[in-house]
């Protein structure tokens, strides 16, 4: 038998091995990406995630050393026993939690946080967005991975093996030291500031820096900040230095703008497409014959080529439209009703103009928080999932897109006019599932959400197909956006500009100028300050918001991903990590200065909504 002083060694060593071989299934489970990787990098994966896995396993380490240190005082405690269930149970739920991980990076392209909380009050949506996922696969790797740590640590590290010492308090001793000594590699160190996710960053390559992280390490250290968002992370230069560079920014902007609108208070149709990519338009230089109705409106109408969705997310997407509001990294305004009620929203800005306001989405609105969002808003109605029959639900979201269209076109023949109405569309979202013969071959997540692009894009030439044959439409300015882009196809990368990429088109009977494409750059936040000055409304309370269609002397995209922004202007496309503070990928052209402002929009933006 091993001698007993050695076991709270080889059981901190165990560990380690587990959080090496987990590393080892991600890069073999994102084997596409994991091949770019030179082998010296790999190499690297594992010795910089060291740093990671040595501190949560020490804070696994804990609780055991501890009961050994209970033991060698009393002796009778059955601490093997306690140990070895309290190992199975971690090593079921950390295997549980890395096949997880393994699918949600597939999609989200960051490692397991606290993200999915935002989610816990609509499990059914959670479930959707899962459906996709190679189920028999995940419980595989779940079940062999935690049975061969099980069975590794029966026969080589259980504490059965080790021989009892027979001097109680030199063993208290060592297991008092054991556990002190864990306090070390659990900060990362000696030195003043405890680790962070920067210690397991080495490359310029983020898929390279993902997989060196420690998954529950990431994941503990995002609950334990999750919702406590009282102090600024990005902290860039001083305050006021951000301020006025950000401040400089907007002031770019001129007041004099073109007018494409001359009615004076015509209807307004918001349409917000579900993770519409610009690489599926071909209008926008994307693939031909994905969206050929939207291709239509965008030849007959203005077309803003150079648009960016703020974030990657929904609800995200959503503030941004509705509320011109900055993104924010790791959580969401929407998720503090406290915060919401103070911004502006552009159905706040119509009601008080006299105008009825409605809001159409065929799933469930208490999604992300939404129907918060939306109450702070003073929508006069809001249609959700419940006001549809359930015949007409997919199997997993809600309502199919033409059916939501139908509903929309019923009520605007009956709303009292001048309306604004915003329509959501759900159909492209994950799991893909539409009513109508698939256009395209192939049975793959990408061959599936080509052809749920194509079918709402067939609801939507379908919807104004109809409506221009009502009254109403003369009278009426379109408005359509997507909430976000998407990483297909072509899998982009997290921080990729081409997955922020968007359609933006204003169309409709109230529009004047026909078969115009704008290239100024802008992003979702600037759409309620464009709209607004068209229709000559006050815009200032959407401080965030620029009208794209005023000159300005320095047109820029901000957008933010988990944990990282783009900052695009006619120079070139930043993207910038915020935990390596250095850029991602930098066109040839972007400046010093460039740099500089983004991480100022970073921190300001960031600084706003925490005092928010």
């Amino acid at each position: 038998m091993k001698r007993r002083l050695y076991f709270q060694p080889l059981y901190f060593l165990f560990w380690v091995l587990y959080f090496i071989v987990a590393r080892a299934v991600f890069l073999l489970f994102h084997f596409e990406k994991a091949q770019l990787l030179s082998a010296a990098d790999i190499a690297r994966t594992f010795l910089y995630g060291l740093h990671l896995d040595m501190s949560f396993t020490a804070y696994l380490c804990a609780i055991p050393f501890l009961l050994l240190l209970v033991q060698a005082l009393w002796p009778r405690f059955r601490t093997a026993l306690v140990i070895r269930i309290y190992t199975f149970l971690l090593l079921v739920l950390l295997s549980l939690l890395l096949s997880v991980d393994l699918e949600l990076y597939t999609f989200w392209g960051f490692r397991l946080d606290a993200t999915p909380l935002q989610y816990l009050n609509t499990p059914a949506e959670m479930m959707a967005s899962a459906s996709a996922a190679p189920l028999l696969l995940l419980t595989f790797i779940t079940f062999v991975t935690s049975a061969c740590f099980i069975l590794l640590y029966t026969l080589c590290f259980d504490l059965k093996h080790f021989s009892p010492a027979a001097n109680k308090w030199l063993v208290a001793a060592a297991s008092f030291g054991f556990l002190v000594v864990l306090i070390l590699p659990m900060r990362g160190g000696w030195q003043q500031i405890p680790i962070n996710q920067s210690a397991s960053y080495f490359s310029e390559e983020p898929f390279a820096n993902h997989a060196s992280l420690n998954m529950p390490w990431n994941l503990m250290h995002a609950l334990l900040k999750y919702n406590k968002t009282s102090k600024n992370p990005y902290q860039y230069m001083s305050g006021q230095q951000a301020k006025q560079k950000v401040e400089a920014l907007y002031a770019a902007n001129a007041d004099s703008s073109a007018r494409f609108v001359s009615e004076k208070k015509p209807n307004v149709l918001f349409i917000i497409l579900e993770s519409y990519t610009a690489k599926f338009v071909e209008s926008l230089g994307g693939e031909k014959g994905v969206t050929p109705n939207l291709d239509k409106l965008a030849a007959g109408g203005i077309s803003f080529t150079n648009m960016y969705a703020s974030g990657d997310r929904s609800e995200k997407g959503m503030v941004a439209l509705l509320s011109g509001y900055p993104v924010q990294t790791i959580t969401s305004i929407i998720k503090y009703p406290q915060k919401t009620e103070k911004l502006p929203q552009l159905s706040r800005v119509f009601a008080k103009q006299g105008y009825s306001t409605s809001y159409y989405y065929g799933g469930e609105l208490e999604f992300a928080n939404i129907k918060s969002y939306l109450l702070n808003g003073d929508y006069d109605k809001l249609i959700d999932k419940y006001d549809f029959p359930s015949s007409s639900y997919n199997s997993k979201w809600g309502a199919h897109d033409h059916v939501l269209f139908e509903r929309v076109l019923q009520d605007l023949n009956q709303q009292q006019q001048p309306f604004f109405s915003t329509v959501y569309t759900l159909s492209s979202h994950e799991p893909y599932e539409i009513p109508i013969p698939a256009k395209f071959p192939g049975t793959d997540n990408e061959a599936k959400f080509r052809n749920s692009v194509y079918y709402t894009d067939w609801a939507l030439g379908r919807f104004i197909n109809q409506a221009r044959k009502q009254p109403w439409w003369q009278h009426t300015l379109v408005v359509i956006v997507a909430d976000h882009g998407h990483l297909m196809p072509g899998n982009d990368p997290n921080h990729a500009p081409s997955k922020f990429h968007i359609p933006f088109i204003l169309t409709g009977g109230a529009l004047e100028v026909h078969g115009k494409q704008i290239d100024t750059i802008g992003d979702q936040t600037d759409i309620a300050a464009t709209l607004l000055a068209q229709l000559g409304l006050p815009h200032q309370q959407f401080t965030w918001s620029r009208n794209l269609l005023a000159p300005t002397s320095y047109p820029f995209a901000f957008y933010v991903f988990n944990d990282g922004f783009g900052f695009i202007t006619p120079q070139g496309k930043l993207t910038f990590d915020n935990v390596s503070k250095k850029p991602i990928t930098k066109d040839a052209g972007v400046t010093a200065a460039q740099v500089e402002n983004g991480k100022a929009y970073m921190q300001y933006s960031f600084e706003d909504f925490v005092k928010e």
